[in-house]
């Protein structure tokens, strides 16, 4: 029975980490490649339209693969190089707490890596790849 709640907590953590990045995807995409590349330009962050094109990508496309629970550990990674940017090159100098601060693409970050790499059995990652998994896993016990 635990493991039902379990599942259903992780399914929820997917859908609300996931609904965040895409609606800060989504404001980037509204900006074009373009005004997004000129903002890291300005903050500092190398290669701006490479990473324009990165984060944007991740943050829509990610976020809905990390909602449907597929590839969830590539995501959550990409979720990482994408928050710890914002943290260092936008939010550091806020401090954690406060107007700009750092808290929450620190919590996303650790969020993100965490739930990417435990999923559930309510995703796609669990449908395709973990009922394989668990089969060997009692063949070779």
């Amino acid at each position: 029975m635990f493991a039902r709640f379990k599942d259903v907590a992780l399914l929820l953590g997917r859908i609300g980490v996931g609904v965040v990045f895409l609606a800060h995807g989504l404001q980037k995409w509204e900006n074009g490649i373009d005004g997004t590349a000129k903002f890291f330009e300005q903050t500092g962050i190398p290669l701006p339209t490479l990473a324009a094109i990165f984060a944007i990508a991740v943050e829509i496309v990610g976020a809905i693969l990390f909602i449907i629970g597929f590839l969830t550990p590539l995501v959550g990674l990409g979720f990482v190089v994408v928050s710890v940017g914002a943290l260092l090159s936008v939010h550091l100098e806020n401090g954690l707490t406060g107007q700009g601060g750092y808290e929450l693409v620190l919590v996303l970050a650790v969020a993100g890596l965490a739930i990417g790499f435990n999923a559930g059995k309510l995703s796609l990652d669990h449908v395709l790849f973990g009922r394989k998994r668990e089969a060997k896993q009692l063949q070779d016990a």
